[in-house]
């Protein structure tokens, strides 16, 4: 599957907060949080749901990937989506292993596997 997606149990806000402070536990900062939905309505296209995107990276392992290959950054940083759909907020994320399965380099797959699960287990304790 494409994506690794989780529902959760809080309102858009809240689980972005929750999220933010799980992936800084496991050294992941988020460079970057776009409210889509604002930014629709601010431009008069307007959003039924609120879509937060995320973007998120540890720097070393950021550079760690672009030492083997500079075509792993086509993929960073992460995005993680937060948003609401038929009354539920989920979160979601590309699978980091199923991106790099583009770049023809077993290091950089051995790494997007752990940071898969690293940012799969921050989801995960975002919705707790």
């Amino acid at each position: 599957m494409f994506h690794s997606t989780v529902n959760s149990p809080y309102s858009v806000e809240d689980t972005v907060n929750k999220l933010s402070e799980a992936f800084q536990d496991k050294q992941f900062g988020v460079l970057w949080d776009f409210d889509a939905k604002a930014k629709l309505d601010e431009k008069e296209v307007g959003l039924d749901n609120k879509f937060r995107i995320l973007e998120v990276c540890n720097p070393k392992i950021a550079k760690q990937v672009l030492t083997e290959t500079m075509i792993a950054g086509y993929f960073l940083p992460c995005k993680v989506v937060v948003y609401e759909e038929d009354a539920q907020t989920k979160i979601g994320m590309p699978r980091p292993t199923v991106l790099m399965e583009h770049v023809d380099n077993e290091k950089v797959q051995k790494v997007a596997q752990d940071v898969e699960n690293t940012m799969e287990a921050a989801m995960n304790e975002a919705v707790k």
